[in-house]
């Protein structure tokens, strides 16, 4: 498929987008049934693709990982857009397919395309490249943890825009205060600003699942204007001080932080050193609180 380029009178190639008929048609020819398991729920609707590649601001520089491609909904507009499109599958039936529904929907970008057949939480640096941008309908069972552990893996990521449930949409993007605002708000706001891009309704889906869906986006701090160190050695102070405060919500930071600390003297003294009231709870703090708190330098 081609549309008219209006400057130059040349034919542009564009992907065909995969519609309902289409899903159907591939998943009977592989023999696959969507598993909870694994997650997975196969976006059956053109719009809805378009709109989430729309919403993650994509150039025809950029180099996108897509976490769980399924069966190339969203993989077929990435390579519309993107330079570089790299799909890692774990289910080794839809990871051997990919390459050829892409040969047939969208022969002219089959050349963008890295299939990297692996568990998405084991993937290490250098095993991707250096991609730009996570834009992915991630697999709902493992969403948080996927995003999390491909922030700290990929410092190259600049942009995210991933779908996910509503209520984790709600949990990652949600300020402090919030009833919803947990270890997953903290550290996500860790890596940059967050914040909800749209709601997703059930029937997009094959199958249509239980729950509504949401798009977060996270625009990482730029390097050398971040607030703090994101690094690992930073990450690996500040994590566990977020962990801890959250695993007993209703104590106080004081009694919540006494295991982490030693003793709730020691968490008391911690706490007023960082500027904190140690009578507060964890949801009364922002990631900077807590980055303090771990005794890092906060410059905000």
């Amino acid at each position: 498929m081609t549309t008219s380029d209006a400057t130059t009178g040349a034919e542009e190639p564009t992907a065909q987008l995969l519609g309902p008929v289409e899903i159907r048609q591939l998943a009977e020819k592989l023999g696959v049934t969507p598993t909870k398991k694994l997650g997975q729920n196969f976006v059956h609707d053109p719009n809805t693709v378009r709109r989430i590649v729309a919403a993650a601001d994509l150039t025809d520089e950029d180099h996108v990982v897509e976490v769980g491609p399924g069966l190339g909904s969203l993989t077929l507009a990435l390579l519309d857009t993107a330079a570089k499109v790299t799909a890692v599958e774990i289910d080794p039936r839809l990871a051997a397919e990919l390459p050829a529904t892409v040969a047939w929907r969208a022969p002219d970008f089959a050349d963008r395309l890295t299939v990297v057949e692996r568990d998405a939480l084991k993937v290490a640096p250098g095993d991707l490249g250096e991609p730009t941008a996570l834009v992915a309908n991630l697999p709902y069972n493992v969403s948080v943890p996927v995003l999390l552990h491909l922030l700290a893996t990929f410092p190259s990521i600049r942009r995210v825009l991933v779908m996910v449930q509503a209520e984790v949409a709600d949990r990652l993007a949600a300020d402090p205060g919030s009833k919803v605002y947990g270890v997953p708000s903290v550290k996500a706001a860790f890596y940059g600003e967050v914040r909800r891009a749209g709601a997703i309704g059930k029937n997009v889906f094959w199958p249509a699942p239980n729950i509504e869906s949401g798009l977060v986006r996270i625009d990482r701090f730029a390097e050398g204007e971040a607030p703090w160190p994101i690094d690992d050695a930073t990450r690996r102070q500040v994590f566990p001080v977020v962990d801890a405060a959250f695993a007993q919500r209703r104590k106080t930071l004081r009694a919540a932080l006494s295991g982490h600390y030693g003793s709730g003297a020691a968490a008391e003294e911690a706490l007023q050193s960082a500027g904190i009231d140690p009578r507060l709870r964890g949801e009364k703090l922002d990631v900077a609180d807590f980055v303090r708190l771990a005794g890092v330098g906060v410059d905000r």
